[in-house]
């Protein structure tokens, strides 16, 4: 038994049996004839950035191919249903450019990553601060000679007045309880993550 709908002709987009024309010379017809027009006018909607307008062009394309509808009843591709599908991308492009965060060009990443280390510094630096203070003084002292004051051992035991050695010694156990008081406080540093 043959099915009666079989011998009725579809129109489809990608079936051109309804102009005679064969898949091939109908894509060639539509990027020949269609695609410059389609180019020029995309182009004065994006304002001029062609390769946004190419990819707005590449998808019309795309669509016309897949929709019987962009065809006309004479199987010709309708100019007027292309430039519509094409405004419409346009505005869907420039809606989802205006729902997503704006992007930093490369130029500023650079600016961005100096700023976030710079607080990152900031927050250790504030960390250590309130550890040293919570040191008894004999320790806390010599720490700020040595890497506050960025004074060599024997200018801290001068300034200490206290021998050299005892420089060393003090900066070792105050090295040892800052890690302590820093570990007490929860501190993690932050180029450690």
């Amino acid at each position: 038994m043959v099915n009666s709908t079989s011998s009725i002709p579809r129109k489809d987009a990608g079936d051109s049996e309804a102009t005679g024309e064969t898949p091939e010379a109908a894509l060639e017809h539509l990027q020949r004839v269609h695609r410059p027009v389609l180019l020029a006018y995309v182009r004065q909607l994006v304002k001029g950035d062609l390769h946004w307008a190419e990819d707005v062009v590449q998808e019309t394309m795309v669509r016309a191919w897949k929709n019987p509808d962009a065809r006309m009843k004479d199987g010709r591709w309708s100019r007027g249903w292309l430039c519509t599908v094409a405004r419409r991308i346009v505005i869907d492009n420039i809606r989802a450019a205006a729902a997503r965060p704006a992007e930093a060009p490369d130029e500023l990443m650079p600016e961005v990553a100096a700023a976030e280390i710079d607080l990152a510094a900031r927050l250790d630096d504030r960390e250590v601060r309130a550890a040293i203070a919570v040191l008894p003084e004999r320790l806390r002292t010599v720490l700020v000679e040595i890497f506050y004051q960025e004074r060599t051992v024997a200018e801290a035991a001068e300034v200490l007045d206290v021998p050299a050695g005892t420089v060393k010694s003090r900066t070792f156990y105050a090295l040892r309880a800052l890690r302590g008081a820093l570990d007490e406080r929860g501190y993690k540093r932050h180029d450690q993550d």
